[in-house]
């Protein structure tokens, strides 16, 4: 019977189904949850899903709602205009050609696990958005030649010391009603002691502001109250461009072969940003006094490809040498201007960028953890689809990009999937048995002692224990390859004839098939890691460094993955475990410096340009470099203090030290 490849996004998962497959039969049997409350009935509606249309370079495959089977009634009974173009009931549509499917967020059973979470900042209030209460005499025939914007600006001026101020237009337009609507009381909103962007009436204290960080893979927004500091609400989503690639050379590709391309993917974060914007804001509506209030400041930050889709600008030319951005300092537009849904005349801030593959994001990152101001050498790694470095002290801070690739996700794995319910997590293994004990997301005990375990696949922080555990096992070598003639089940040849391990058997699963690690993503992760070994390596050479003080893990990746697996593995060169942490989403953290501190928008602009980029990829030796840090943990470095910490921990593999 014929096959086709069927591919569901966001997850990631993909798989061979046979011809006549309906999409939620291939989305069950690849550990994908799609809601079916019917039971299959074709009576729920709930289980919509979009067919992604064109060709996709990276995944070689055609796609288009001529590759399954003709609308059905029962479909046509629950698929509304509203839904938007290309929509099936994924219970109805049998598979009859290559295909990939988005899930959107309302059809997932499973939700997706966005690990984001924002945590305190010591930082001096002074936001780039101020409100200032406003208290007229109501005008009479004997001053009738001074119209109400004059009025207005001349009791900021005498009051409060704010002189050259402009009005937006649109508030402009409605500043009449608005005067008199309380009696001549009202609240005036300025942004950087420049311009009126809102005057509502009455005295209004509260004052909000949302700090966006836009990854390749998730989009997290931090709703703030610029008067206190606080973070109200925080809502995240995967990035609803991933359907149109992984990566974001996948995404440039997409925009490069596609006419309407740039405009999709520009259309979709656009839609993607205003439901998270939505969602922060109704939370807060709920029991808010101004049910009406909305966010009047918006600081973003996101790579450089994600910048130029958001803007609208041309990815091509970062995409190929000699990668130039169409613009690396800030900027500030109108809200109206993009589309996005928060006080139309509030401003968007959007960071600076470094360079062609190192953007906001890297900039969000180092202005949060300073090591400008740092005597220590310290390197940060952000660690994400494409990961982004930053390596020095006071002296000299070098930065780079790694195409690391979207193994840390969970893609480009057999059973590889990302943050979700089911999939595991956290791994160990034992080195005399080689059995294994896992966790997975949303249950706190070890798989043993759990009565259902409902495993469905691992994500990148169980990739990373897992290949790093088959390490001080002795199941892989230095090399990568399985050892030979291992006395376990747990070790056995996949269908290719290529050996896999079995981390989680059938029975202990919600897909019904073993969960393995195959030969095939050892190396996937090999690379992933390689890349960004190679990275650090080539800039502590241009800094003339020979160790490392302190490695900060950034990003909500790097905030679950263990210390001594990443070690182990060797993602970057050896360091004290103890001062190697993480620090969490730290390009967010930086988003939300900028929106509380206008200091701290002068500083990402200053420094932006102060630190030197590497572009590692043109190094004569980057290649030499990367092949040697392939190996577990490298090839050549030496790594005592990984050696010391194995010792403890009763590891019995040959650590070089």
């Amino acid at each position: 019977m014929n096959k086709h490849k069927v591919i569901f996004q966001p997850s990631g998962r993909r798989g061979e189904v046979e011809e006549g497959k309906t999409l939620l039969e291939a989305a069950q049997s690849l550990g994908v949850d799609i809601e079916a409350l019917c039971g299959n009935k074709k009576v729920c509606g709930k289980c919509k899903v979009r067919i992604e249309e064109g060709y996709f370079e990276k995944d070689n495959i055609e796609s288009g709602m001529s590759h399954l089977s003709p609308l059905s009634d029962d479909e046509k009974k629950h698929i509304k205009p509203e839904d938007g173009p290309g929509i099936r009931l994924a219970c109805s549509a049998a598979v009859l050609g290559d295909i990939k499917v988005f899930v959107p967020e309302r059809s997932r059973a499973g939700k997706q696990v966005v690990r984001k979470a924002a945590k305190e900042l010591s930082i001096a209030l002074d936001p780039a958005v101020r409100k200032y209460n406003v208290d007229l005499v109501p005008p009479t025939l004997h001053d009738m030649t001074t119209g109400d914007q004059e009025r207005v600006l001349s009791f900021l001026e005498e009051d409060y010391g704010l002189t050259g101020l402009s009005f937006d237009f649109l508030v402009l337009r409605d500043l009449q009603d608005t005067l008199r609507a309380a009696n001549w009381k009202a609240t005036v909103t300025v942004w950087m002691d420049r311009e009126i962007i809102k005057v509502e009436p009455g005295f209004v204290e509260s004052c909000y502001g949302l700090a966006v960080d836009v990854g390749t893979t998730t989009c997290v927004g931090y709703l703030s109250d610029l008067t206190t500091g606080k973070v109200i609400n925080t809502e995240s989503m995967m990035n609803p461009q991933v359907p149109y690639g992984e990566d974001v050379m996948s995404r440039i590709t997409y925009a490069m072969t596609n006419p309407r391309g740039l405009e999709t993917m520009h259309r979709a974060i656009i839609e993607g940003l205003n439901e998270i914007i939505e969602r922060v804001v109704s939370e807060v509506r709920k029991d808010g006094p101004n049910p009406g209030f909305a966010v009047d400041d918006l600081t973003i930050v996101f790579n450089t490809a994600m910048h130029h889709i958001f803007l609208g600008f041309n990815p091509l030319y970062i995409g190929r040498s000699p990668f130039i951005p169409a613009v690396q300092n800030s900027l500030d537009i109108k809200a109206r201007d993009m589309g996005l849904k928060i006080n139309p005349s509030a401003y968007i801030h959007v960071l600076p960028i470094e360079a062609g593959f190192v953007g906001a994001d890297n900039v969000g990152v180092l202005i949060a953890e300073e090591p400008y101001n740092q005597d220590e050498m310290i390197l940060v790694i952000d660690i994400g689809t494409n990961g982004e470095l930053l390596l020095g002290n006071r002296n000299k801070v070098c930065s780079t990009s790694c195409a690391t690739g979207p193994a840390f996700e969970g893609a480009q794995i057999k059973f590889g999937m990302r943050a979700a319910p089911g999939a595991i997590e956290v791994v160990q293994i034992n080195p005399e048995t080689k059995e294994p004990r896992y966790k997975v997301i949303g249950k706190a005990d070890w798989h043993s002692h759990l009565e259902k375990v409902n495993a469905k696949g691992i994500c990148g922080s169980g990739i990373i224990e897992v290949v790093a555990e088959m390490f001080k096992a002795g199941i892989i070598d230095k090399s990568g390859r399985f050892a030979k003639d291992l006395s376990t089940p747990r070790v056995r040849s996949s269908t290719d004839g290529k050996p896999e391990y079995v981390l989680a058997w059938a029975e202990e699963t919600s897909i019904g098939t073993d969960i393995t690690i195959t030969q095939a993503d050892v190396r996937a992760l090999q690379l992933a890691k390689g890349a960004l070994y190679a990275g650090a390596k080539l800039m502590m050479k241009r800094l003339g460094v020979s160790k490392l003080d302190r490695v900060i893990l950034a990003g909500a990746f790097g905030s679950h993955i263990s210390r001594e697996a990443s070690l182990t593995l060797g993602m970057f060169p050896d360091c004290p475990i103890d001062m190697v942490y993480a620090v969490g989403n730290a390009a967010g953290d930086g988003a939300r410096m900028a929106l509380l501190n206008r200091g701290k928008r002068r500083e990402a602009g200053e420094r932006a340009r102060w630190v030197e980029f590497i572009e590692i990829a043109t190094d004569p030796t980057f290649e030499k470099e990367f092949m040697q840090a392939m190996h577990i943990p490298h090839m050549k470095d030496p790594f005592p203090n990984l050696k010391s910490l194995l010792e403890k921990t009763g590891g019995k593999v040959e650590i070089k030290g």
